[in-house]
């Protein structure tokens, strides 16, 4: 089921509502007089994208913001140790589950009941197809259970990638006047616009540098650290022996500090990636963000889309500049994040200095 999820049909269908939920979140951010913390607001603009393109649901933006803070207050005690005290993280995060179930299961049921106007087939309406050609009805509880799988699959590790993606084009101008160019030479970006019909999956396809930006913020700034395997049969490492059933840690990170296919590893440089060096095609597993083998990500496709979806938005129709003396130091945990969250301004121009048009959102509840 998961492969019709983010199947090529299905990325096709979810790209036009991406676009437009990324539109309004960046209309949003220059209409602010004041500096954003980014990392905050992708994590508002990743949640947001799940609900009303991956799941389809219409809730208000006033309801939609209450569920925001209540799935927050879930995934900050979602790992709490399991001590059930009134005041435990624990607690609080059982609470917050609950609440956001309840949300959930109205959102659900409105979407069930409310079928007209939809003009493509959302994640959650394959998974219930899914489940009746299969003869197996989902029940509600399995459905809540899938859609906060997704939620959850698309929210932190995007709006980490997401918040990585805008301090290395803050940090490196060249980076984006190159996007820019691209853009311009495919004839998506003209006077300063994006083309109308111009960003269809295989143009986005082929924008060969956007591939390797987008690629090289994964390598240098993978959101999360490594993953989890069980060994299938014993075997030798260095010199130890791992037995059969381990459980067993492999580190993204380290592998990408320390793969010999990458020279200069601390340095964000995209072209790494480009067609005369073509870094990580020099063997297996050097370059892994979203994990190796059968078991590797299966939402890679769809990241990748939204965040190159977000380059071209950024490139073409934004103007942002840092808003503190100094880039802020990075943290690891619980995803790689700067410690400040990263404080930008955002300007309502775009590069011919044109007012951008409102009214995205009314086009959005239109069509989703």
């Amino acid at each position: 089921v998961f492969s019709k999820i983010f199947s090529h049909e299905a990325l096709e269908s979810y790209l036009p509502k991406i676009q437009l939920v990324i539109k309004d979140t960046l209309r949003a951010w220059s209409s602010n007089p004041e500096s954003i913390n980014v990392y905050h607001e992708t994590q508002k603009l990743t949640f947001r994208m799940a609900i009303r393109v991956l799941l389809g649901f219409r809730i208000p933006d006033e309801e939609l913001s209450r569920l925001f803070e209540v799935y927050q207050q879930f995934v900050e005690n979602v790992f709490s140790l399991p001590v059930d005290l009134p005041f435990s993280g624990y607690r609080r995060g059982i609470r917050a589950r609950e609440t956001l179930q309840k949300g959930l299961e109205k959102a659900i049921q409105e979407k069930l009941q409310n079928t007209q106007g939809k003009d493509y087939a959302d994640a959650l309406d394959i998974l219930i197809e899914s489940g009746k050609e299969h003869g197996k009805e989902l029940t509600m509880q399995e459905l809540k259970d899938g859609t906060l799988e997704l939620i959850f699959a698309a929210y932190a590790t995007t709006a980490s990638a997401s918040t990585s993606l805008i301090m290395q084009l803050l940090k490196h101008p060249r980076v984006l006047e190159k996007l820019r160019e691209e853009l311009r030479s495919k004839g998506i970006l003209h006077n300063g616009c994006i083309c109308e019909g111009s960003l269809r999956l295989d143009n986005i396809n082929s924008l060969h540098y956007l591939d390797c930006v987008i690629k090289e913020v994964l390598r240098l700034f993978t959101p999360i650290s490594g993953g989890y395997r069980t060994v299938l049969q014993t075997f030798e490492l260095d010199g130890f022996q791992i037995p059969k059933g381990w459980s067993v840690m492999y580190s993204i990170r380290d592998t990408h500090d320390t793969a010999p296919v990458f020279k200069d590893v601390d340095v964000f440089d995209p072209d790494r990636f480009g067609q005369g060096r073509s870094e990580d095609k020099d063997g297996r597993f050097h370059y892994l963000p979203f994990g190796g083998g059968v078991r590797t990500c299966l939402g890679k496709h769809l990241a990748k889309l939204f965040l190159k979806a977000l380059a071209i938005e950024l490139a073409s129709t934004s103007r942002f500049e840092l808003a503190t003396r100094t880039f802020p130091k990075i943290t690891l945990v619980p995803v790689v994040h700067p410690v400040d969250g990263l404080k930008v301004k955002f300007f309502g121009l775009d590069s011919n200095q044109n007012e951008i048009l409102t009214g995205t959102d009314a086009m959005l509840g239109a069509t989703v």
